[in-house]
């Protein structure tokens, strides 16, 4: 049985959507919950979800996955671009679980004043749940991921190295080895573009 590596392609796109899975999962679940004590709510109990708190926690997880698949079906140039973008969306997914975590008192007097229509903040009395915590754990895998992807990449072979016919671009005229027009369409070049510059 083959061990899955965090540096080959199944192991980027299963840590990235492992992450993100949980992230998408806690967009909905409670992360603070508290008690308020203003003129217009009174007295009462308010609770903020992670899209309530953390804005942006649905849509980064999003950005993550897509950027994950999107590494191992492209070429070099690509595959660099969305790396950066898994990592920078994982980095951002950690700022908001540890705002949450720093300050759960300030997000959830944020929840607490829209529910009246007002902007800003009502002091509030909050405790956070443990899904902060998980969010900030799921992390960890899409850190993984960017890393061992950026890493193993380098030994990756392109998507369509798969429809190539094996030894059909293995040799040039002085045993060189000649790219396949797949490999020119990854590296940004136009195969039908002849090396006289005339097309072909």
């Amino acid at each position: 049985m083959t061990r899955l590596r965090p540096t080959s392609k199944a192991g980027v796109v299963l840590l990235a959507l492992l992450g993100a899975g949980i992230l998408l999962a806690s967009g909905s679940r409670v992360w603070v919950t508290g008690t308020v004590d203003d003129a217009v709510l009174g007295a009462s109990r308010v609770s903020g979800t992670g899209t309530q708190v953390a804005s942006g926690v649905i849509a980064l997880a999003l950005a993550a996955a897509a950027a994950a698949i999107a590494t191992t079906t492209s070429g070099p140039v690509v595959r660099r671009v969305t790396l950066v973008v898994l990592l920078l969306a994982a980095a951002a997914e950690a700022f908001f679980a540890a705002r949450v975590l720093l300050d759960p008192s300030g997000v959830l007097g944020s929840v607490a004043a829209a529910s009246t229509g007002r902007t800003g903040t009502i002091e509030t009395n909050a405790t956070v749940t443990a899904w902060p915590w998980i969010a900030l754990a799921a992390v960890v895998p899409l850190l993984v991921a960017g890393v061992g992807g950026w890493v193993g990449s380098r030994s990756w072979r392109g998507l369509g190295a798969r429809y190539e016919t094996p030894g059909a671009d293995s040799a040039g005229p002085r045993g060189q080895r000649v790219a396949s027009d797949w490999d020119r369409l990854d590296a940004g070049e136009d195969p039908t573009v002849r090396d006289d510059g005339r097309t072909t």
